[in-house]
Order: structure tokens, then sequence, then C-alpha cells
């Protein structure tokens, strides 16, 4: 009877194992334990303001809020930055030169394996100079974290949405107003020391136009929640309008705070 019973446990012993063998072959992104703890909230705020003397005479300031909240059905990405920059043209005025609020946010629901969601997002643009009043996209479909641990995370999302565009009214054609699909790609590197390496990619395709940008930051701890951050933004659009340039850059040292 000893004997039975030994071998039984043995039997579902072995059956278990076999269980997650197979469950983390299958689910490439199955782990034991790959979430913080849950509820958590992050929210970091960042500040960068330049001023320029002399030969160039220029002013700029740059503001964002990054905040991610992760609940056990939810994990929720929201971001929103302003730019504003005062120049010295030729004539030897002030003028502004930049002035752009974006803001967006992202929504993933958890299905059975969490790290395979079903997400929306939406965002906004207004941005005085690149020929449109305003523009905003709404999107859904498929997302999916690929994989996190300890130093490193990578996800993706893609699926069909929706775009809306008001052109200022000397603009014609280059109007993106319609059904896109948009995909995404964020990676992430935490170094022991503390700094962190984050590399986004986005695209939103469309009949007339194709919009993509892509944001590359390197931060590094100053001092307790403090941390200086450089990022370089690349911004791209397949059929921009008339007054203003296909391919845009901007490179920005600023100052985070975290907050939460």
């Amino acid at each position: 009877m000893a004997l039975c019973s030994a071998l039984l446990c043995a039997a579902c012993g072995a059956k278990a194992t076999d269980r997650d063998l197979i469950q983390t072959l299958y689910h490439a992104d199955f782990t034991q334990s790959v979430d913080d703890e849950i509820p958590r909230f992050n929210l970091d705020g960042e500040l960068g303001v330049l001023v320029n003397t002399g030969n160039t005479s220029a002013a700029s300031l740059k503001a964002g809020i990054n905040a991610d909240h992760e609940t056990e059905n939810w994990s929720s990405l929201y971001f929103a930055e302003m730019l504003y920059k005062e120049s010295t043209v030729d004539s030897g005025e002030r003028e502004v030169t930049a002035q752009r609020f974006y803001g967006s946010a992202q929504f993933d629901y958890k299905l059975n394996m969490p790290n395979r969601r079903v997400f929306m997002y939406g965002d906004y643009e207004n941005d005085n100079f690149n020929g449109y009043d305003h523009r905003a996209s709404l999107a859904a479909g498929w997302s999916q974290r690929v994989w996190r641990d300890e130093e490193s995370e990578f996800r993706y999302s893609i699926g069909p949405g929706y775009s809306f565009v008001e052109a200022e009214d000397d603009i014609t054609g280059a109007v993106n107003n319609g059904v896109i699909v948009r995909a995404s790609a964020e990676y992430k590197y935490n170094w022991a020391s503390g700094a962190k390496l984050r590399q986004f990619v986005s695209t939103e395709s469309g009949a007339e136009n194709t919009k993509s940008r892509s944001e590359t930051s390197l931060s590094a701890n100053v001092f307790g929640s403090l941390a200086m951050k450089l990022s370089f933004i690349l911004s791209h659009e397949s059929d921009s309008t008339e007054n203003a340039e296909p391919l845009s850059t901007e490179t920005t040292v600023a100052l985070v705070y975290q907050f939460f």
C-alpha cells in the first residue's frame, strides 16, 4: 500500500512538472513571476530649459509627464509633453519658433496569460509649425509584453485605428484623415548603477501619409529621486505639408524627478 502511494505521488509530480514544461515551451512569454507588486503607480516629471545669448539668441522650454499604472487586470501608460521656443530672427525681433503640445494614453487589458493583452490607444497633438491645426488618433488591437526581467523589458502593440486631422486654412493635401494601422514597440534596459536606456518607436500608416516617431533616451541618477536625462527624437512623415520638413529631430537634456 505504501509503495502504491509513493508511486502515485511520483506520477502526479511528474505530470505537474511535464505540464509546467509544456506551458513554458508553448507560451514564449511564460515566466514564474514577472510582475512587480500590484497595484503599482509610477509618475515622473521632466523639465528642460535652454537659453542662448551672444551670436544666437534663443530660449526654449520643454516639460513632460510620464506615468504608468499597473493593476491586476490593466496596464496603463500616460504621456504628455510641451515644447516652447523663442528666437531672435533676422529683423532683430523675438518670435515664437516652436510651440507644441502632445499627449497620449494606452490601456492594455490582460488576458489569461497576463503578458498577452488587447489594447486601446489615443493621442492628441497641437503643433503650430507643422501645417495642422490639430491631429488626433484612436486605435485598438493586440499587445504583448514579450519578456520582462530584472534588467530589461520589451513590449509591442499593433492594430487598426482612425486618424482625425484638421489642417490649417491654406493647407491642401497630405491630410491623413481616415483609417490607419498603428504599430509601436518599446525596449527598456536598467543597469545596476541605476542608469536606464529606453528605445521607443511608433508608426501610423494611412492612405495618404505615414507618420513615424522614434525616441531614444538615456538617464542616470543624480541623487535620490532626481535624474539627468538625454533624449533624441526623430519624427518623420512620408507626405508632409508644403511648409514643413518631412524629417525633424530634437535633442534634449533635462532633469527628471520621480514623484512616485
